[in-house]
């Protein structure tokens, strides 16, 4: 799995709900895009990345705000057990 290509993948959809007036409905947003549309595999290595300080660094401050806020609904189910 690219992480770089999440990331840029994850940043795209960050500046398309940034646009929304209120940034507590954009982070939302982002993740529930995330959670409906990804796989699990690329969830699971896009929150781990937040692990790491660069990969984090990389992201969009509206990403790595609703990665954060909703990484438990984020996680995949095998993972979280």
């Amino acid at each position: 799995m690219d992480l770089d290509n999440l990331i840029d993948m994850a940043n795209r959809i960050g500046e398309f709900f940034d646009s929304l007036p209120d940034q507590h409905e954009a982070a939302d947003s982002i993740a529930d895009h995330i959670r409906r549309f990804w796989e699990p595999r690329m969830r699971l290595a896009i929150l781990n990345s937040l692990d790491d300080e660069d990969a984090s660094a990389a992201m969009h401050p509206i990403v790595r705000e609703a990665l954060t806020d909703h990484r438990q609904d984020l996680t995949p189910a095998s993972a979280a057990a």
